[in-house]
């Protein structure tokens, strides 16, 4: 299967784009329609979580990464090509300057249905109501556990209470659903979810339990602390009782949702290492340095930046990206022992 990283160099595409249609839609290789863009908007985080990164982190220059100008032409180029949602990430793209015009230049684009963000919430008690109005539509907030001592240790930095006030910030501000995000690393929270399976009792969230996923020199790490989305829910099941199944999943969806009997929210198990959801994929991965990413779990890359800074025009740089997109592989590698080396987690948006 061909590897994005072997096909020809940003000035060989830009010559060759040049000669064939503008595309339509996003189309890989195996039929499936890309609609749905993730883009990390920085690598520069404000928390340093032990599962995404080592607390000496260093951060990219910022003249290598993505200006405004280049973020807005080649998102109005996906947009084009038939991308309806969009979700911002990071590192935390809350720390990004202009991050509510960002959001309100991408709700304005035709064809945008959904701009999403994910976030560790620490700004949000500042942001949500500015972002809700600049036309954000919902909000993925990331709490791996309850326990304001144990949320200290996993995020080395953050404090619990300015999270939780974020959430109630992004509540007041209409942005829903609001769904929490929890990594599920053994040794450090995997006792723990069973509190956080609670607040869907009283509260209309979704909570989300991720399989940890290995990447570069956190790899060993997180190969030894993965909890498997079955473990998650047999530990939930036998403590707060069966989990129901909700008609109508959507498999693009990665998260499979449940319901506890009687709860307001759901429940979600996304299952990326056990449970592959490949085959309805329907992502792309835009890095704050502008490589179009084509799966989470492979390093293969397209620079959509360079050809960008050396004068592609809208039409070209459209090509260039149907292209690439073609080639998206049809799943990660994990199974054959193939883990991702050439970034960590805050470096692709998860």
């Amino acid at each position: 299967m061909a590897d994005i990283s072997l096909m020809d160099s940003a000035e060989d595409n830009l010559r060759q784009s040049r000669s064939e249609p503008a595309p339509e839609a996003l189309i890989d290789q195996f039929g499936r329609r890309l609609n749905y863009l993730r883009i990390s908007l920085t690598d520069a985080c404000n928390l340093r979580c032990v599962y995404c990164m080592p607390e000496s982190m260093t951060f990219r220059p910022r003249q290598e990464l993505m200006t405004d100008n280049e973020l807005s032409t080649i998102v109005r180029a996906m947009a084009e090509l038939g991308v309806d949602k969009i979700r911002l990430t990071g590192g935390e793209p809350t720390v990004r300057p202009n991050l509510v015009e960002i959001v309100r230049f991408i709700a304005q684009q035709q064809g945008v249905r959904i701009v999403a963000m994910t976030t560790n919430g620490i700004l949000l008690p500042q942001l949500a109501e500015p972002l809700a109005r600049a036309g954000l539509n919902r909000m993925n907030v990331s709490i791996d556990t309850l326990d304001p001592a144990k949320f200290k240790r996993i995020t080395r930095w953050g404090r619990l209470d300015t999270v939780w006030a974020g959430l109630e910030a992004a509540e007041a501000a209409d942005l829903r659903p609001i769904k929490i995000n929890v990594v599920v690393t053994r040794g450090f929270n995997d006792e723990e979810v069973v509190d956080l399976a609670r607040l869907t009792l009283e509260r209309d969230w979704e909570v989300r339990f991720i399989e940890l996923m290995p990447f570069g020199s956190e790899a060993s790490f997180a190969q030894d602390a993965v909890v498997s989305s079955a473990e998650t829910r047999q530990r939930i099941e036998t403590a707060l009782g069966p989990l129901h199944e909700l008609v109508g999943y959507d498999g693009r969806d990665p998260a499979r949702p449940y319901r506890l009997a009687g709860a307001q929210g759901t429940l979600g198990f996304i299952s990326t290492v056990t449970e592959p959801f490949c085959a309805g994929c329907n992502r792309l991965r835009l890095t704050a340095d502008g490589k179009l990413r084509l799966c989470l779990l492979r390093d293969g890359e397209f620079d959509v930046l360079t050809p960008l800074r050396q004068g592609a025009d809208p039409e070209s740089l459209k090509r260039m990206i149907a292209a690439a997109v073609y080639h998206k592989p049809w799943g990660h590698g994990l199974p054959d022992g193939e883990v991702p080396q050439l970034r960590l987690m805050n470096q692709i948006g998860g």
